[in-house]
């Protein structure tokens, strides 16, 4: 389940846009706002985002130049809807840094296309392989080793594994795992992240050291053995 960010100042195209995403199955989170947007980026990077050019604090121009310049987002889609019809200001955005260009005011089957296209085509640059220090899975395949050992893990631990490889290095919520793995965002079912998690670590041997717990955040996954308080 895919999750999308809206960055939209206007509350009724927020609604829209929020409403034909969450009826499409895909998980969505809004804001009105450049610096509330970044501040989530830093916590979990969306699978797409949906960017508006006229935002009260910062351009959506200089806001996918920064995403391009950053290692962990320059690969992130990002569809530009705005108001701005002129040639030009779609060939600044595209230019920048777009992978798409939408002029409001725009249909709903048209967005979920493009939304459907962008993600069909990220998902192709998906490595077939993901390597963080000594353990390797491998996405074809659907398999798992840790250090030389094969690892038969249930479809939830693979996809938790998969999800933390991905991200690696970047400390994961709770929350956000459960919304990734689980489809929920549950409060009360953290619990079941972290009964994963340790059962996950078992079955990677020495190598399930690498998954580090960040006490009262989350977890994170790195090439070198953490601590597992």
């Amino acid at each position: 389940m895919a999750l999308i960010y809206v960055v939209e100042d206007d509350p009724s195209i927020q609604e829209i846009e929020m409403m034909a995403l969450k009826n499409s199955n895909y998980m969505v989170q809004v804001f009105g706002n450049a610096a509330s947007f970044y501040e989530k980026m830093e916590e979990i990077i969306p699978d797409l985002i949906l960017l508006d050019i006229m935002l009260p604090d910062e351009d959506g121009y200089t806001i996918v130049r920064k995403l391009r310049s950053n290692v962990k987002t320059k690969k992130v889609p990002v569809i530009m809807i705005t108001a701005k019809t002129a040639e030009i200001d779609m060939v600044k955005g595209l230019d920048d840094g777009a992978d798409d260009y939408i002029k409001k005011p725009f249909s709903v089957m048209e967005l979920l296309s493009r939304v459907r296209a962008l993600l069909r085509r990220s998902q192709e640059d998906i490595p077939e392989q993901l390597h963080v220090g000594n353990i390797m899975l491998d996405n074809e395949r659907h398999t798992v080793i840790s250090g030389e050992k094969n690892i038969v893990l249930t479809l939830k631990e693979y996809e938790l594994l998969r999800y933390l490889m991905v991200n690696e290095g970047i400390v994961l919520r709770r929350e956000t795992i459960m919304r990734f793995v689980w489809g929920t965002d549950f409060e009360g079912e953290s619990r079941t992240v972290d009964m994963h998690i340790k059962t996950l670590r078992q079955k990677l041997g020495e190598n399930g050291k690498q998954i580090r717990t960040i006490r009262g955040v989350g977890y994170s996954i790195g090439k070198e053995c953490g601590d597992e308080t």
